[in-house]
């Protein structure tokens, strides 16, 4: 079973709908007893950094799921995905939760229009289960205006928007990806399918 966690700042019901049409049990919830009884953990996200890890910190899963994140699969996504990492410079300097050493900042403006917003083509850095029948050049949807910087043994998949923008993260059971997989058609089905797979 896939517990999505709601915290009050995430497509829940998108991401799933889609794990409901794959046939995957998954449930919405902000228990710490469901969290410690799912098989993996999926934590979405949107809207802004601080404001998402303030709403996270009024639910106190924070340590639930850092004990979590140490012996079962976390996916976070977009906003979710950003949350993994060490900071944020969103508006101001924030803590996310140091999953993944990394920080968070603007999309470095290369006279493109921010947010970065639409299909956008992988460019794959390095093997990962997620990536099981996913191609170079298979397209995924984006929709946000910050980006992060990690050190590239962590990065899984890139995009080029003016410069390159990390799209999909890994570190041991943590993965992340900065696009849309609920609204990346059949290739973000795919990377749900290959992460409940896990």
């Amino acid at each position: 079973m896939i517990a999505i966690v709601d915290y009050g700042a995430g497509n829940l019901f998108s991401v799933q709908n889609a794990l409901d049409y794959l046939g995957i049990k998954s449930v919405v919830t902000s228990e710490k007893s469901v969290l410690e009884q799912a098989d993996k953990i999926i934590l979405p996200g949107v809207g802004a950094f601080p404001v998402a890890m303030q709403m996270l910190k009024k639910t106190n899963l924070i340590d639930t799921l850092k004990a979590e994140a140490s012996q079962k699969p976390l996916l976070g996504i977009c906003l979710g995905m950003q949350m993994l990492f060490d900071e944020s410079y969103e508006f101001s300097k924030t803590a996310g939760l140091g999953f993944i050493e990394g920080k968070v900042d603007k999309i470095a403006d290369m006279g493109l229009k921010i947010p970065h917003m639409g299909w956008n083509e992988l460019v794959i850095d390095k093997e990962s289960p997620l990536m099981h029948e996913i191609k170079q050049g298979d397209c995924v949807y984006f929709v946000h205006s910050f980006m992060a910087t990690t050190p590239k043994e962590n990065i899984v998949a890139h995009c080029e928007y003016g410069c390159d923008v990390v799209a999909l993260v890994s570190k041991g059971n943590v993965y992340g990806a900065q696009f849309h997989p609920e609204k990346s058609g059949d290739v973000g089905l795919k990377i749900f399918k290959n992460f409940c797979n896990l």
